[in-house]
Parts: C-alpha cells; sequence; structure tokens
C-alpha cells in the first residue's frame, strides 16, 4: 500500500528538501512532544515512580520485537551499533584456523570489533568485493565454506544502499557451521526483515534513522541460544533478577533477568530517550514497513529514472534496496555538486564513491525533481 506524504508529521521548513534519512531521520511532532513531555516529568524526579525504571523499557522492548518476528525476550537495548556487536565479540569464540568474512568498505562499527578478534583469535578477516554488476551475494556466498566462522555483514550496504539477500547468506552460514553477525542500521525500519527466516546470531541496529527515534539508544536481537549463559560486556545493577525491588539491591545475586535483559546497557531506563523511540516506533509499526519500502520504492524509482535521462548510471532496481540509491560520479564533479545542492537547501550525503540519496515519507516527487534540476546544471 502506498502511504500518502506525511510531511505534515514533521517540522520541515517548505523551502527544505531533506533527502538524508540514512544519515539522520528529523524527528516527527509525536517524537518531539513525546521528549519534552518526559523532560518536563525529569524537571521533577519525585513524580518518577519505581515501575517507570523498567516498564516502558519493556514496552519499547516489545516493539521493536515486533518490527523483527521476535519475543521480546530476545531484545536488549544499547547505546550504539558498536556497544552491540561489542557484545556479540564477547560471545564468540573462533579458531586461529578460521575465517571472518566482511564486506568492502563496510561500516567501521562492524569491522573494529572483528579486526580485535582477529588478534585475539587468529582468525582471518576475508574481505568480500562487490561483484561488477553491482551486486553483492553471490559474492559473500563464493566466501563461505568450511573455514568459515563468522560472516559480519549488513542487509544493505551503508553507502549505497546495494542489497544483500540475507536469507541466502544465513542459509550458507548455516550449512557451515558459521556465525551470522548483522548490523541492520540502514534498513530497520524501511526494509522488511524477519529474524525467524533470517535466524542471526546477533542482529543490532541504531534507533536514529530509519527507526526515527534519538540517538544514543539502539537495538541488540541475540540467539536464544545466548541468553542463557551469554556474557555482557558490562554489569549493570539494572539487569540483575529481582532488581526491579529496590529494597533489595544489596542481596546480590550473580543470576540475571530473563532473555536478552543481561545484555541491556547500564542506565537503559533512560527516561527522555524510552518515550521518544516509543512514539518513532509505534508510528512506524502503524504505517508498516512494508508499505514504507513500497512507498520509498516508488520515489528512489522517479529518482533513478530521471538519472538515468540526465546520462548518468543508476544501480538497477534489483541490486539495491527500495528506499535508498547511490549515484556515482566522476570525483572531479563531487565538490561542485555538493555546493550546488547547499546553496538550493537540499541535503543528502556523500560515502565512499556514492551520492547517497535517502527519502522518506515526508518527501515527495517535488523533492526529487528539485534535486534532479540541480544535478542537470551540473550535467
Amino acid at each position: 500500500m502506498i502511504i500518502p506524504n506525511q510531511r505534515h508529521l514533521f517540522s520541515i521548513p517548505e523551502d527544505i528538501t531533506y533527502l538524508n534519512c540514512a544519515n539522520m531521520s528529523p524527528f516527527m511532532r509525536s517524537v518531539e512532544e513525546a521528549g519534552g513531555l518526559a523532560i518536563g516529568q525529569r524537571r521533577q524526579p519525585w513524580t518518577i515512580s519505581a515501575g517507570q525504571w523498567f516498564g516502558p523499557a519493556e514496552e519499547l522492548r516489545s516493539l521493536f520485537a515486533g518490527l523483527i518476528g521476535a519475543g521480546k525476550d530476545q531484545i536488549a537495548l544499547v547505546p550504539s551499533v558498536s556497544y552491540g556487536i561489542a557484545i556479540a565479540k564477547n560471545n564468540i569464540q573462533l579458531r586461529s584456523s578460521q575465517k571472518i568474512v566482511v564486506l568492502d568498505q563496510e561500516y567501521p562499527s562492524n569491522l573494529y570489533a572483528w579486526r580485535e578478534l582477529s588478534k585475539a583469535s587468529g582468525a582471518e578477516i576475508v574481505t568480500v568485493q562487490r561483484a561488477g554488476d553491482g551486486f553483492w551475494t553471490e559474492a559473500i556466498l563464493e566466501k563461505i565454506d568450511g573455514d568459515t566462522g563468522l560472516v559480519a555483514i549488513s542487509n544493505c550496504h551503508w553507502t549505497d544502499g546495494s542489497l544483500i539477500d540475507l536469507e541466502q547468506v544465513s542459509r550458507k552460514t548455516r550449512d557451515v557451521g558459521a556465525k551470522l553477525v548483522i548490523d541492520a542500521s540502514q534498513s530497520l525500519g524501511a526494509f522488511p526483515l524477519d529474524v525467524r527466516k533470517i535466524r542471526p546470531d546477533f542482529l543490532v541496529t541504531v534507533g536514529y534513522k530509519w527507526l526515527m527515534g534519538p540517538y544514543n539508544l539502539g537495538y541488540l536481537y541475540a540467539d536464544p541460544k545466548y541468553t542463557q549463559a551469554g556474557e555482557p560486556i558490562e554489569f549493570s545493577w539494572m539487569v540483575k533478577a529481582g532488581s526491579d525491588d529496590f529494597t533489595r539491591l544489596v542481596e546480590y545475586t550473580d543470576d540475571y533477568k530473563p532473555g536478552a535483559r543481561r545484555f541491556d546497557a547500564g542506565e537503559f531506563a533512560s527516561f527522555i530517550h524510552i518515550p521518544m523511540a516509543t512514539a518513532a516506533l509505534s508510528q512506524i509499526a502503524a504505517w508498516g514497513v512494508e508499505n514504507i519500502q513500497e512507498t520509498l520504492s516508488r520515489l528512489t524509482g522517479v529518482l533513478s529514472a530521471g538519472i538515468q535521462e540526465l546520462g548518468w548510471e543508476a544501480p538497477v532496481r534489483e541490486s539495491r534496496a527500495g528506499h535508498m540509491v547511490g549515484i556515482r560520479f566522476p570525483p572531479e564533479k563531487i565538490d561542485g555538486i555538493r555546493k550546488k545542492l547547499v546553496e538550493s537547501n537540499i541535503y543528502i550525503s556523500f560515502r565512499g564513491s556514492s551520492m547517497r540519496i535517502a527519502p522518506h515519507l515526508y518527501n515527495d516527487e517535488r523533492d526529487v525533481q528539485r534535486l534532479l534540476e540541480v544535478l542537470k546544471k551540473e550535467g
């Protein structure tokens, strides 16, 4: 279902064309309002009950779980992808004879931890180069073999939205007995993803891009096999069994709350961030991720057609996610294009060798045409 334009839900001036959700989403008015109310309550801490330290986080946990087909006991609240990836690293053991498969030009948060694991274990890092036709999946599958211990990838590449078939990769990863870790920061909220089909060991995402929430609050999914004896990277009192009863906190225990809660970051209650993220995920759930993807796919389709009419090459639809498109230009043109776009109040990102265009429901075809007009003048 195509969703009507939703610009009225955002505080975006009429003269601004913001095509940069892959960098950071603007706040919806409902998210702003939730944050304002939370600040008001935080101003008067005597109004915050004991139940508010844990209850709102459970609601948010459930909302996120619903987006990926998981149970809420499989979800932890983390401040960043690097935090979640560090948890994954802490719970994956490799041998020196094994390999770690990563993507070329992967986002650093899904690479540095694996470099450390490589140093500690002796496992070799194998970097997958994108195929000449722009497709990733076959190139990844070719690198996965009996020596593979870990595959650490994204759902779509952060520089240009080029898509990876996670179900195919997951099947082969399981076939060789390897682990699968996914950074879904550039897909979750705009591209359907079901962990029941993909079955990753860990999945991590930020919350401030396509999930449209505040910075410094993200999400970790952990397969149930890690939720019984998995090792967290910090030891917050809030994740321990019985911590809801403040009168018994000095009755120390080695037991954790059930599920992935053992991986929650300290101070996850975040009285301001949690209500904002809840408002954001509630609206995403109401729109429906499948509908968001269908709507944005139509918009990027118009954009791609326009790019081709200008004589530049756009990636074929089958090679990319529908919510994002990366256009490659000669390096000598990029500075001039960037300057003209800013002068025209058009905001996109340049990542790697791509001009990354990432619309959302606050955009329409008029925004696309504004962008194309500037690019036409620079052509």
